[in-house]
């Protein structure tokens, strides 16, 4: 190491990134803060790498583009990056997830209709579909998704079963507010601005930010092939401690995070409203945690435990026929080992263990003991 070694740079010698340019997909959300920041900043060159981002407009086209090599990385929906390893509606393809790009940060919105008639929380919309029986229509973004595990785990804490009880659709995260204002869904959970956007312009009301399914939980993961990590170590090595410089830059300070709510505004990113992703990205007084993308280096782990939640929600759903080796696939897929090195190389400490534990919106505590028995454990699920 030479130049900025002394800083923890890379900048030389068997270190040196195998690529200096990576393509990095992403998608037009408050939570691509990281990302866009570390290029804006110029953190990602003070590793020795160059990211070019390149904006998606569904995470399907992010998910084939990212397969078929077009994308370096990118940010995705942790239980995408799952489903892509695990074969769910194409071919298995190994993945990886390089770290954690944020927690909390989603929401799930009922349409003012339904608000209207106490459908104001999971509870008034059980009671609403017993009363007023019908086909009861919710959006999430994509089928092995984030969105869809948070709205079918809300649901079913509700005592409405999600495949049964309702009927789910896939719609791209910018298209729910309108959808909602033209009454072509009763609700959906997306990210930030969107479900801020149909609060804001009335098409519905908040009736669960995802916190309250699981505070804290793990949000966009960075994704890679398995294969182009294990051509390109140090170049991925860099790019994770690029990040983490960002998330750590986005953490402390609001005055940072209303300078990343201007930037994220632009065109070429979000497309949005300033003052619609300032209140996204600062501190929220009273309905839910604000994205957190730091946290000390807690947020930004790969924690196995938050993999193999994921695949434990796509088994109780029947998107996996039987139980796989839950830890060693999420310790084939989170790279624990890469990640402690770019933390080493950007100073950013790391927790000893790689499991945590919370407790869900229905009480159930998730520390990934046990993750047989914990998606065998619901009363509400969908095993094939």
């Amino acid at each position: 190491m030479t130049g900025l070694a002394g800083q923890g740079a890379y900048a030389g010698g068997s270190d040196r990134p195998e690529k200096s340019t990576l393509r990095i997909g992403f998608m037009p959300l408050a939570d691509c803060a990281p990302l866009v920041m570390a290029s804006i900043l110029g953190f990602d060159e003070k590793y020795g790498v160059k990211l070019v981002l390149e904006r998606q407009h569904s995470w399907s086209a992010l998910r084939d583009r990212l397969r078929s090599g077009e994308l370096d990385a990118a940010q995705a929906l942790y239980g995408l990056l799952y489903g892509m390893q695990m074969g769910v509606g194409s071919a298995p393809c190994d993945m990886t997830v390089l770290m954690n790009l944020n927690q909390n940060g989603q929401s799930i919105v009922l349409s003012r209709a339904l608000a209207g008639r106490g459908a104001k929380d999971g509870a008034g919309l059980a009671a609403l579909m017993r009363r007023e029986p019908r086909t009861y229509l919710f959006a999430h973004t994509f089928p092995t998704g984030n969105h869809a595990m948070w709205l079918c785990y809300w649901l079913a804490a509700a005592g409405i079963d999600p495949l049964r009880g309702a009927r789910l659709v896939t719609v791209p995260p910018a298209q729910m507010a309108p959808n909602l204002e033209a009454g072509h869904m009763d609700g959906f959970c997306a990210g930030e601005p969107w479900s801020l956007h149909a609060r804001q312009d009335g098409a519905g009301l908040l009736a669960a930010p995802s916190s309250q399914v699981w505070p804290d939980h793990p949000g966009k993961a960075l994704g890679a092939r398995a294969d182009f990590v294990a051509s390109h170590p140090h170049a991925c090595r860099a790019l994770v401690a690029a990040l983490l410089d960002a998330a750590r830059w986005l953490d402390a300070s609001p005055v940072n995070r209303e300078a990343a709510a201007e930037v994220l505004a632009g065109a070429a990113y979000v497309n949005a409203d300033v003052k619609t992703l300032r209140a996204c990205l600062l501190p929220r007084r009273g309905d839910w945690p604000a994205l957190r993308f730091f946290g000390g280096g807690e947020a930004s782990f790969p924690w196995l435990s938050d993999g193999m939640w994921f695949l434990t929600q796509q088994r109780r759903w029947g998107l996996l026929r039987e139980d796989p080796d839950y830890l060693a696939v999420a310790g084939a897929v989170n790279q624990v080992g890469l990640y402690r090195e770019a933390a080493l190389l950007a100073g950013v400490d790391v927790p000893d263990g790689v499991l945590r534990s919370a407790a869900l919106i229905d009480g159930r505590v998730w520390d990934g003991s046990d993750p047989i028995g914990y998606a065998r454990s619901f009363p509400i699920h969908d095993f094939r």
